[in-house]
């Protein structure tokens, strides 16, 4: 798998942008009224995205993350290794805890984030992370 490193220069930031962009203006989110979209490069070079969808009952609620990797899986599944993610306004939102963790299980080795502070490894946006490596030391 260390194949699957890459550099944030061989990421077209604009188009993962565009796609969470264009993910967001599906959301589903007439409760909180914060649209999100996420989008994201797969190591064998596909986007794929996803949208909020609000529940009534709040709790059953879908992260803009989740409908992504729903369509990761759905669209052939892979790995990620770059990541975008945006409210409303097209500005950069970082995922939330539970987001992180979905991402981190889902991630190709040196998977990287745009953050409001710029570009940042999954490493640093989940620091000391539990994972299937976790899993297999027990087997």
């Amino acid at each position: 798998m260390s194949g699957f490193i890459h550099n944030h220069a061989d990421v077209d930031w604009e188009a993962l942008q565009a796609a969470a962009v264009q993910a967001m203006e599906r959301a589903y989110a007439p409760y909180s009224e914060f649209p999100v979209g996420a989008a994201a490069l797969t190591h064998d070079g596909r986007i794929v995205s996803g949208c909020n969808v609000e529940n009534a009952s709040y709790g059953l609620t879908l992260c803009a993350e989740c409908v992504m990797v729903g369509n990761l899986q759905m669209t052939g599944g892979g790995k990620l290794r770059a990541f975008y993610c945006v409210d409303s306004n097209g500005k950069v939102l970082m995922p939330c805890g539970r987001c992180r963790q979905l991402l981190y299980e889902f991630r190709a080795p040196g998977m990287q984030l745009m953050t409001s502070q710029g570009i940042r490894s999954m490493d640093q946006v989940l620091p000391d992370a539990f994972g299937p490596e976790h899993l297999e030391e027990q087997l």
